[in-house]
C-alpha cells in the first residue's frame, strides 16, 4: 500500500490489556487521524480485543535499513552481560 494525498496510509497498533506492549495489527487508509482512529476501532477491535489503540501515519515512521543490520545490531553481540542467559533461575521463580 502506498500513501496518496487524499487517503494517507496509517499503521495500527493495539494493546490487548494493561501491562502488555502495543502490537502492530495492520494498516488502513484514512483522511486524517480522527478517521484513522475510528476505522482502526471498527476494523481491529470488533471482538473487544484491546484497551488501547495507536494510529501512526506510515510516512512518519523512520525505520532502520535491513542492509545496515550488521552495523546497527552487531555491537550488542560482544556485550554478553546484556543477555544473562548464563544464570541458573531457580524453579520457584517461575517464568521470567
Amino acid at each position: 500500500m502506498t500513501d496518496s494525498p487524499l487517503m494517507p496510509l496509517w499503521e495500527v497498533f493495539i494493546r490487548p490489556r494493561n501491562g502488555l506492549n502495543h502490537k502492530h495489527v495492520g494498516s488502513l487508509h484514512a483522511a486524517d487521524a480522527k478517521m484513522a482512529m475510528q476505522a482502526a476501532r471498527d476494523v481491529y477491535t470488533r471482538r473487544e480485543e484491546g484497551n488501547s489503540i495507536w494510529v501512526v501515519r506510515a510516512s512518519d515512521i523512520v525505520a532502520s535499513d535491513p542492509d545496515n543490520a550488521d552495523e546497527n545490531f552487531d555491537p550488542a553481540a560482544d556485550k554478553v552481560y546484556r543477555h544473562p542467559s548464563f544464570y541458573d533461575i531457580p524453579d520457584e521463580v517461575g517464568h521470567m
